[in-house]
């Protein structure tokens, strides 16, 4: 589920593209990232005909992560129409944070 994606191919899979899509940057030795991700491709399913869901292993991507300035994860990146609209991250995200910032992001609204 999802697209695995990297930094050569980011700026054409993300950026150029106009589809709403959620980026999960995530970590293999990242507990909180294994635990959320099975819950966040639930979700991505359930809206499959309204957004997409792309993954990114920080491991090989450091120098993306650094240039989009990721500071924990695990991290959800939102984007419409090739801008960054809004992001959440940290190990205390929750199944329910995922949930009301993806409802967010397909209404419009401000992602919190």
């Amino acid at each position: 589920m999802g697209i695995e994606i990297n930094k050569d191919n980011y700026q054409q899979v993300v950026v150029e593209d106009p589809t709403p899509t959620v980026v999960d940057f995530w970590g293999p030795k990242c507990v909180r990232c294994i635990e959320l991700m099975p819950r966040m491709e639930e979700i991505a399913e359930e809206n499959k005909d309204k957004m997409r869901l792309i993954k990114v292993d920080t491991t090989g991507n450091r120098r993306l992560c650094m240039g989009l300035r990721l500071m924990s994860l695990p991290a959800f990146l939102f984007y419409r129409g090739g801008e960054e609209v809004g992001r959440i991250s940290g190990n205390e995200l929750s199944e329910d944070d995922l949930r009301h910032a993806v409802d967010s992001f397909l209404a419009g609204e401000e992602i919190k």
